[in-house]
């Protein structure tokens, strides 16, 4: 920023809102993910073999080869491995991240509705939803504790619609 930048633009160069976005792409294999992301929970796999959760969901486990993953509730909560602010890719910039969830799996996804002073890696997340395009929702993080502007943690009810009319 610089001292010619109007208040109202540079905190809104401070803070990283959700932008627009398209609706997911549904198939068969992916379908119980968005479901559930439009019902405000974020699934991950894990395999009924080994035991061991993994992201991206496959039907295959990454850990063992056994076929026979299945989807399973995760917390939502995880903490910020490594991220990159994106400046340069439009009108808004935004916070790109890959999250490791409580769950020990490690997502990529975008911070939203957060401070720029206070990103750092190991910061505590918790998953918001944003609406899409259409119906659908995607899971992004938000720093723990804090109810995102546009919608509720995981479990909680949604109220995306109405606050994406809003924004």
């Amino acid at each position: 920023m610089n001292q010619d930048t109007p208040p109202a633009a540079a905190d809104a160069a401070r803070r990283f809102p959700p932008r627009p976005l398209a609706a997911p792409m549904v198939d068969s294999a992916n379908a119980p993910f968005w479901q559930a992301a439009r019902d405000g929970v974020l699934m991950i796999k894990r395999c009924g073999a080994c035991g061991e959760p993994h992201w991206y969901p496959r039907p295959h486990c990454p850990h063992c080869g056994a076929p026979g993953t299945a989807w399973e509730r995760a917390s939502g909560r995880g903490s910020v491995y490594s991220y990159t602010i994106v400046r340069k890719a439009g009108p808004q910039p935004y916070v790109f991240a890959y999250v490791t969830l409580d769950e020990g799996v490690t997502m990529l996804s975008n911070l939203v509705d957060i401070d720029e002073a206070a990103l750092r890696i190991g910061l505590p997340v918790q998953v918001v939803f944003v609406p899409t395009d259409g119906d659908g929702r995607v899971p992004m993080f938000t720093a723990a504790g804090l109810r995102a502007r546009f919608g509720r943690r995981a479990g909680g009810p949604p109220a995306l619609a109405a606050a994406r009319r809003a924004a």
